[in-house]
């Protein structure tokens, strides 16, 4: 019988592990269930079926989840949106007979999901200070602060960056320059992240407090994303990637990234499939944050030779069972292209997209 499997709002390249849940060696079945607030939401056209989520949050989000999962009969949740507060809630989808590939620690998730409380807690661990970096940054939460911080930073010879304290991806993240934009930049340089430091300060200026902002040093180095696959506190398999110029991508054997994993993994005993992400600076891999989920990018580290969407699956299934060692293929480099897609627009009700 088929296992009924839900995807929420998610990112697009979901897609992927959707078609690499579906063709596992095990002979395991699923029909594929796909939420989102837009209808055009490219992933729900891999689904079997698919449905408009209403644009809700918090708790309210958490009931609609619970309904979802009653309704649907579904047998495993795997979110994205809100999954700090699906932790928080895990004994009531439990109660439905529902398996969530989630962090079952929701304090260690709600730590990781704020890069300040992430960055103390690793600075004042005995084990974790030693081998993993981090950049010099300041917390700010008015205009006033900012420009202190941009000044500490730029006094030891840093370029400054900012970002929100709680996001995720590039959202909110901001270089910022000394100078204003140029003609060649803004006619040949296509989308920046760059800001100058005047226009943060108009921004920044324009409320008397805004949310947790971090302002840090930028690193300018290679970012690298270390897909990790673990349960139970055994580290199964650690692939670092490296983000080259433009859309190419390389699997690397770094001793010094598998060893950073292997620290985080000794700590936090994330469970599934997550990622630690960092970025070089004069030749130290300085952390930009750790995300207890799979990446965006997991697809470019499973031609490594790991379908590890469809292993953590096979680990919240099975537990301890499912648990073997893999032996990841680098020195892979690979990008891509464009590729079209037939949106599935099949209206049944105001809610359901097609089925």
């Amino acid at each position: 019988m088929k296992k009924r499997i839900w995807f929420n709002q998610w990112f697009t390249t979901v897609a992927h592990f959707i078609n690499m849940i579906r063709s596992n060696k095990d002979g395991y079945e699923f029909k594929v269930y796909g939420t989102s607030i837009s209808k055009d939401a490219l992933y729900l056209s891999y689904c079997d079926a698919a449905y408009q989520e209403p644009n809700i949050n918090g708790e309210e989000y958490i009931l609609f989840c619970l309904e979802f999962c009653r309704k649907h009969h579904i047998d495993i949740f795997v979110p994205r949106k809100e999954n700090v507060l699906i932790a928080k809630h895990l004994n009531k989808f439990h109660q439905l007979g529902v398996k969530v590939l989630v962090c079952p620690d929701a304090k260690l998730m709600e730590r990781l999901d704020n890069k300040e409380k992430t960055y103390r807690y690793i600075a004042n661990h005995p084990t974790l200070r030693k081998h993993i970096h981090i950049p010099d940054y300041f917390i700010v939460e008015n205009g006033e602060t900012f420009i202190n911080a941009y000044h500490a930073l730029k006094a030891k010879g840093h370029k400054v960056c900012f970002k929100p304290v709680v996001g995720e991806g590039g959202k909110g993240f901001r270089i910022i320059q000394d100078k204003e934009e140029s003609i060649d930049e803004l006619f040949y340089q296509g989308t920046s992240a760059n800001i100058s430091y005047r226009q943060a300060c108009e921004v920044l200026f324009q409320q008397s407090k805004f949310p947790p902002l971090m302002v840090s040093e930028y690193m300018d180095g290679y970012e690298y994303s270390i897909d990790c696959l673990a349960y139970d506190g055994v580290l199964m398999a650690v692939i670092p990637r490296k983000k080259e110029n433009g859309r190419v991508r390389e699997l690397e054997n770094s001793k010094e990234l598998i060893e950073v994993a292997r620290k985080v993994n000794e700590v936090f005993s994330i469970p599934f499939a997550y990622n630690i992400q960092v970025k070089y600076k004069e030749g130290i891999p300085k952390l930009l944050e750790i995300n207890p989920r799979m990446s965006g990018g997991l697809h470019y580290s499973c031609l490594a030779g790991i379908n590890i969407p469809y292993q953590a699956i096979k680990l919240l299934l099975e537990g301890k069972k499912a648990i073997e060692v893999f032996q990841p293929r680098f020195g892979i480099r690979s990008s891509y292209i464009e590729k079209e897609v037939i949106l599935n627009n099949i209206y049944c009700d105001s809610k359901l997209l097609y089925k």
